[in-house]
């Protein structure tokens, strides 16, 4: 099943809301939620494989950095693990993505924070059959847009109209990524990626920074990648450098490792899915099995 789903499918999935499970349709939340209103929350996606979450830990600890980061308090991320465990045993889907989002709750409208409020916290399962198969095999195309994004998207937060504008900029010209330029001439990331490059048998990957996701696949790139002796390069790579590298690949939940081929029309190598990513590909594929990667 893809990631595009009809609000007839919708009926069918279960959610956790605050701790109660039900259908995920029959979820109602105020219109004065400052999710609604600001964009005020932040959220995870993760993967199951055949029942169990992949690196589950690791997206908890980056929901907890970015709830502190926007200074909302009283969300046990522990306790939201365990009711996403449950919620996904429940469904009975082994294949999925569970989506969780922590909102500041229901306020007055004023750009301040609340002093007192309940945080509302969704989880809901989506069953996940890989779209990407092909995509995977004859490599994707990506075009670069100004990264007009705010200043601190290392906070995974709901506020995503300039990332939502950048993805359809991507569609309407038959691209399934941005590549994201930044005001000095770098590539960033995608509209919901992580970027790597390779060249000369290096993998070159942006430096961390308030500008650039700490993504979960990211990170398990870069462990991947050292275990198989593939020297990392942390390095800004120039718009006009893009095109000579010898691979590019995205890096993301739902896609887990794509090759991107073309540029804004121009081939990266011989347009091809290059050595290198693919077989860090089959690499991320076996450590699905791996018992320490999954709960």
């Amino acid at each position: 099943m893809s990631l595009e789903k009809g609000a007839d499918q919708i009926q069918d999935l279960l959610a956790d809301w605050n701790g109660e499970i039900m259908p995920l349709a029959d979820v109602r939340v105020s219109v004065l939620d400052r999710a609604f209103l600001f964009g005020d929350a932040v959220y995870e996606v993760i993967r199951a494989y055949g029942g169990h979450f992949f690196h589950m830990g690791d997206h908890l600890d980056r929901m907890k950095n970015s709830l502190a980061s926007l200074s909302i308090e009283g969300v046990d991320t522990e306790e939201v693990g365990r009711r996403a465990r449950t919620l996904l045993s429940r469904s009975g889907i082994p294949d999925a993505l569970v989506y969780i989002q922590a909102t500041r709750g229901v306020a007055a409208r004023t750009h301040y924070y609340p002093e007192s409020y309940i945080p509302n916290i969704l989880i809901y399962v989506q069953p996940f059959s890989d779209p990407y198969r092909e995509e995977r095999q004859t490599g994707v195309a990506a075009v670069t847009h100004k990264d007009i994004r705010w200043g601190r998207n290392d906070i995974k937060a709901t506020s995503l109209a300039a990332n939502c504008m950048a993805a359809q900029y991507a569609r309407s010209r038959g691209c399934l990524e941005v590549v994201f330029i930044d005001r000095d001439g770098y590539m960033t990331e995608g509209s919901h990626t992580s970027l790597f490059g390779i060249r000369d048998g290096k993998l070159l990957v942006a430096p961390s920074s308030a500008n650039v996701l700490p993504g979960i696949t990211k990170r398990q790139v870069l462990e991947l990648s050292e275990n198989s002796d593939i020297p990392i390069e942390e390095v800004r790579v120039r718009e006009e450098e893009i095109y000579d590298l010898d691979e590019f690949f995205l890096a993301g939940t739902p896609e887990e490792l794509i090759s991107i081929v073309r540029v804004n029309d121009r081939l990266i190598g011989d347009g091809k899915p290059g050595p290198l990513v693919k077989a860090l590909h089959r690499s991320f594929r076996s450590s699905i099995q791996l018992p320490s990667q999954l709960s």
